[in-house]
């Protein structure tokens, strides 16, 4: 997944907000994986469990794009789909579908030029699915060029340059990792264990050292002698936001 995730050019709203994405799916651990999933792409994920919760988080969140399943507890997707499109009648809609679905029924989940993924899916499909079905519905902006921005601090991802105000920052491969994460996620308090799963790819164990040391570091480059923009908060992890002032 990170191959495609750092070549593919970041979505975002078109007044630069993160894209919002609702998912619709019964199954709670498929449910988280896609939430987690999808909030690595910088989005802003909502869950719902059954239909009524679908149609009301619709109305409340107003998302970009809705991943639903067709098969749900009190009503299916396509009745989901009907009472949604009463309220926001151009949301785009990616169908989970069983493997077993008649062809007719897909013809008439995508007839609105919506699409589908066939149950088992590889993520980097769902992604890569859901990214055209933003371009094409118009309702996201790519970013141009590769940047993150988060007050005075800018990371490119392309060239893996780094800078504070006018001052470049010379990271290590490790560091640079860290430190998109926590430009991804922009004043989202991250655990010690999601760091450790995203940039050192092994679950949380025991090895909790290894993440404030390389705080630590990143601290040191991008802090020193300046207001601060990475934050410990005690019992929960670690937050980067805009400095104060800034």
């Amino acid at each position: 997944m990170s191959t495609m995730r750092d070549q593919a050019t970041a979505l975002r709203r078109a007044d630069g907000s993160a894209i919002r994405i609702l998912v619709v799916d019964d199954e709670a651990s498929l449910s988280d994986l896609l939430s987690m999933a999808l909030r690595y792409e910088g989005w802003d994920v909502r869950t719902a469990a059954d239909g009524s919760s679908a149609v009301r988080g619709a109305r409340e969140f107003r998302p970009d794009a809705v991943v639903l399943d067709v098969m749900l507890p009190d009503f299916d997707g396509l009745e989901v789909l009907r009472r949604m499109r009463a309220e926001t009648p151009d949301v785009p809609v990616l169908f989970l579908t069983a493997k077993d679905a008649v062809e007719d029924r897909i013809a008439g989940l995508t007839a609105g030029g919506d699409d589908y993924v066939t149950k088992p899916f590889s993520l980097e499909e769902l992604v890569a699915r859901l990214r055209g079905l933003l371009r094409r519905s118009g309702m996201a902006a790519a970013r141009q060029g590769s940047e993150l921005v988060v007050g005075d601090l800018v990371l490119d991802e392309d060239s893996h340059e780094v800078r504070r105000g006018d001052a470049p920052v010379e990271l290590t491969a490790t560091e640079f990792e860290l430190l998109r994460y926590l430009m991804r996620n922009p004043k989202r308090v991250l655990s010690k264990g999601q760091i450790l799963d995203r940039v050192w790819n092994y679950d949380f164990g025991g090895q909790s050292n290894v993440v404030e040391l390389y705080v630590s570091y990143l601290r040191k480059k991008i802090d020193a002698g300046r207001p601060p923009m990475i934050h410990t908060v005690r019992g929960a992890g670690y937050v980067l936001k805009p400095a104060a002032g800034g």
